[in-house]
């Protein structure tokens, strides 16, 4: 399966927490990935945080979007996994959600351990889980920021 974590882009700052929608800069980030993203992962899964910043940056993407409470922020990381199904699920499945959330999963898919990670606002970073004899391991394909498009 190919897991792409993908931060949501720039929001405004605001309260409450849920509520912050992108800013013009944040939605030209959204833009950009999701021009890139959609080539390359067509017929994906496209999983968000209900917070509004969140399904922005999804909606992107495409309309098409499973908003679900348990990524809200704070989500954990074997929640964020068990909900797109890795390491065994079909296909590819976007998961759009927030730091320090997906920096934490994605260091456990490098690492084996929760320890902080960066991943910069709008930017993806693209696990392919591949089965062996020995078990599944996990395969970083791609980390790329809205900046570098």
């Amino acid at each position: 399966m190919d897991l792409i974590l993908w931060r949501h882009a720039e929001a405004q700052d605001g309260f409450p927490d849920e509520a912050r929608v992108l800013t013009p800069k944040g939605m030209r980030q959204a833009e950009r990935m999701a021009a890139w993203l959609a080539p390359r992962i067509e017929g994906a899964r496209l999983l968000t945080s209900p917070a509004a910043r969140a399904v922005g940056t999804a909606t992107a993407l495409s309309p098409q979007i499973e908003a679900l409470p348990s990524l809200s922020p704070g989500a954990s990381v074997r929640v964020i996994l068990a909900a797109a199904g890795w390491p065994g699920a079909n296909g590819a499945v976007v998961v759009v959600g927030h730091q320090p959330d997906l920096g934490l999963a994605a260091a456990f898919l490098l690492t084996g351990r929760e320890m902080p990670l960066s991943i910069r606002k709008g930017a993806v970073w693209w696990f392919q889980s591949r089965q062996s004899r020995d078990g599944w391991t996990a395969h970083l394909r791609a980390v790329i920021s809205p900046d570098l498009l």
